[in-house]
């Protein structure tokens, strides 16, 4: 049993790496966001709103530490914050468990994260001009937490593949 856990700051690449890395080494891959939204059966956005992010982050903990369990080799994708709560950063590492920390700069996560701002309830409702500064600030607020994953890859100016192949060969 392996497991990878892809963390770092929405916008990241964690979910279009976890699939391409995913393939490259032959493991399953699961999207922990998803499978919240599967769970609660409403969209992260809506857990937001209706029930707010304790609760949010409590199923988060729980379906996390269930992934870590089970049997199969797997890649998850987190969330951005997961580490950041419950003492998840406690799990990025041990037996059969490697974390890869996807850093990107505040310049990329901006441009990135500008066009799919509504769809992310944290970020939704900041005008452009605080966004950047929200961006900085979190990014300083986490990187204790981003910095407890066995390996970190900077993810500028680099495409998914040149991502996957240094992940890999992190891992081989």
């Amino acid at each position: 049993m392996k497991k990878v856990i892809l963390i770092g700051y929405m916008g990241s690449g964690k979910s279009v790496v976890s699939k391409k890395l995913a393939q490259h080494i032959g493991f399953s891959v699961v999207e922990l966001d998803e499978m919240i939204e599967e769970k609660c059966e409403m969209s992260i956005e809506t857990l937001f709103s209706t029930k707010g992010e304790l609760f949010f982050r409590k199923q988060e903990h729980q379906l996390f530490l269930e992934l870590l369990s089970d049997e199969k080799n797997m890649v998850i994708s987190t969330g951005g914050g997961t580490p950041c709560y419950f003492n998840n950063h406690e799990l990025l590492n041990g037996e059969n468990v490697v974390s890869i920390y996807l850093k990107a700069s505040i310049d990329k996560l901006y441009n990135r994260l500008l066009k799919g701002k509504q769809k992310r309830p944290l970020i939704a409702n900041l005008d452009d001009n605080e966004f950047k500064e929200f961006i900085a600030k979190h990014l300083f607020d986490r990187s204790f937490y981003y910095n407890q994953a066995t390996f970190k890859v900077n993810v500028d100016n680099k495409n998914i593949d040149e991502i996957v192949a240094e992940i890999a060969s992190l891992l081989a």
